[in-house]
């Protein structure tokens, strides 16, 4: 009966495993072709987090000025109010 305990617990441990390894990936890796822009991203559709919470998606005002979004290389320039994160 031990063996058969162990051996559940191991799959269940698997699965989480597996699960957690599958949104462990870097949020913040850059993504090829595009740029961070600061200054643009609605409430709730950020890509990353900041100063004020850790996560995508946790923006509560449009516009925050550390709120940023992927946009492709160039655009961020031109969108009234962005500003290239980093640069």
């Amino acid at each position: 009966m031990n063996e058969r305990k162990t051996l559940i617990n191991v799959a269940v441990a698997s699965v989480i495993a597996l699960g957690l390894g599958a949104i462990a990936q870097p949020a913040s890796a850059a993504k090829e072709g595009a740029e961070k822009c600061q200054g643009v991203a609605k409430a709730g559709m950020n890509d990353c987090g900041t100063s004020q919470h850790a996560c995508a998606g946790q923006a509560k005002a449009d516009n925050g000025a550390e709120e940023w979004i992927y946009v492709p290389k160039g655009t961020c320039a031109k969108i009234a109010g962005g500003k290239v994160k980093g640069a």
